[in-house]
């Protein structure tokens, strides 16, 4: 049984959700950085491949390391992190 209430649930799928976008705008953007004279100049076959093979790996890295920043980010702030003090005012565990 699943011991998670509706509104974490939705917290996870928002954030999986935000992770995937905002990923995939860095994998753009980066892709564009590195191959994006490709499709402003005219190349050569040899630097052509090149830089559209440099720029899919830095997007594919951009893509990975955005969505496990994000999700690595949520998964700390959960738990413990997110419960209100169980006294008003009274912010830090020493209290």
């Amino acid at each position: 049984m699943n011991n998670r209430s509706q509104g974490e649930r939705d917290a996870v799928t928002v954030e999986i959700m935000y992770a995937v976008v905002t990923a995939s705008l860095a994998a753009l953007l980066a892709f564009g950085a590195v191959a994006g004279p490709v499709f402003l100049f005219e190349l050569r076959h040899p630097a052509r491949g090149l830089l559209l093979l440099a720029g899919s790996a830095v997007a594919v890295l951009a893509f990975v390391g955005r969505t496990a920043h994000v999700l690595w980010r949520f998964s700390y702030a959960g738990g413990e992190g997110r419960r209100q003090p169980s006294q008003p005012g009274r912010t830090r565990p020493d209290s």
